[in-house]
């Protein structure tokens, strides 16, 4: 075992929604950790999977955040971002159509739409960007990646040869597709869907299905966005053939509203799993040379977080170097075994110190830097040994 001079340690948690991003709960970590154990060599690394946060652990990895002005998801005006470094963009489309850009909070089941999100993808291009990560995830729209597309330059037309108006609502009314506007530079480009969601884009698995209801939208809204993206398909099959009912059939094309389906189709997009791709872009594999522990967590560790959600990932990732895991989270729901079995070697939740969890989240920050504390000292004491 290395000196407690030598140990290094990779903070590396996802954030707290609702309570702390990511790169608070490592800097809270991190402080605890000092307060006992300053020798500790501590590098910090915030992760995400694709969804909300993406571009800011992105940014706390040595990305640069570049704004931009945008179209929200209900053609509200909103102030967006993606992360850029060298030719490598992530750009999380929470940031530009998420629910979170919703004016008010109010719910558009039928008019939300991604336009924004293909207008932060011609601004990454615009800067340089030969390979863009699109991180998915909190969407608002049910759209097929229809908006996103005709940012980038497609047209989508009704039976007039008028353009569609933004939202899946508008789909049923899809007539003709005209792609052969669609940003050049797209061409040469390689673009990643980073996500864990493998649902198909239609059907009782499919987006409006599964993932409509979370936006608003009704029985009749459902049947109704079911409708107009299995035009979107006919449509677009006109254009691309058997691809676009292959792209259909395709897990992850059902993805965040169906945005998955645009670019598995009509972009060449690959699909990679979210926390995975984040991951290679942030270097992690280098970042856990010589670490003697990793510690990883988010909000809450429950049976979602063993199918792909970050501190699964990055617990993998670590147990295939050898290196143990630890996660913290606000409230801690896997048995002993569920969290050996997925490779954690203990797991420390801000419930056990303060059960209230109304007064759990608001005092995240003191109370991470009480988990961080007790990591450093489990690790000194040799609690935290090399298990993985």
């Amino acid at each position: 075992m290395d000196s407690a001079g030598t140990r290094r340690v990779l903070i590396a948690p996802d954030k707290f929604k609702g309570s702390a991003t990511a790169a608070e709960v490592a800097e809270h970590l991190a402080a605890g950790m000092r307060r006992v154990a300053p020798e500790l060599g501590l590098r910090l690394l915030p992760v995400a999977d694709g969804g909300e946060g993406t571009v800011d652990a992105a940014v706390a990895g040595g990305f640069t955040r570049h704004r931009s002005a945008v179209t929200g998801p209900v053609g509200n005006r909103v102030q967006a971002a993606f992360a850029l470094r060298g030719e490598t963009a992530v750009v999380e489309m929470a940031e530009a159509s998420g629910l979170r850009q919703l004016p008010d909070g109010r719910l558009a089941p039928l008019d939300a739409g991604t336009y924004g999100t293909g207008e932060l993808m011609r601004a990454a291009l615009d800067a340089g960007a030969k390979t863009i990560v699109l991180g998915v995830g909190g969407s608002a729209s049910t759209d097929g990646g229809m908006g996103m597309l005709a940012a980038l330059g497609a047209r989508f037309l009704d039976a007039d040869g008028r353009e569609l108006p933004g939202g899946g609502g508008s789909l049923a009314r899809l007539a003709s597709a005209d792609l052969g506007g669609l940003d050049p530079r797209l061409a040469a480009a390689r673009v990643v869907l980073a996500s864990d969601v493998d649902n198909p884009l239609l059907g009782e698995h499919g987006a409006a299905a599964v993932y409509g209801p979370q936006k608003g939208a009704g029985p009749r809204d459902v049947a109704a966005l079911e409708t107009g993206l299995a035009n979107l398909v006919r449509v677009l099959s006109q254009a691309l053939g058997e691809e676009a009912q292959r792209a259909a059939r395709s897990p992850g094309a059902g993805a965040a509203g169906g945005i998955g389906f645009g670019a598995l189709a009509v972009l060449g997009a690959t699909r990679e799993s979210g926390i995975e791709v984040l991951l290679e872009v942030l270097g992690f594999d280098a970042a856990l040379e010589n670490a003697s522990l990793v510690i990883t967590g988010e909000g809450c560790l429950d049976h979602q977080t063993l199918h792909g959600k970050a501190p699964a990932g990055v617990a993998y990732a670590a147990r295939r170097r050898g290196v143990p895991v630890a996660a913290v989270c606000g409230r801690l729901d896997l048995a002993a075994h569920e969290l050996e079995e997925a490779g954690f070697a203990a797991a420390y939740s801000l419930t056990a110190l303060e059960p209230d969890p109304a007064r759990s989240i608001a005092n995240a920050a003191p109370l991470l830097e009480r988990v961080g504390a007790q990591l450093a000292t489990d690790l000194l004491s040799g609690k935290l040994s090399r298990r993985a």
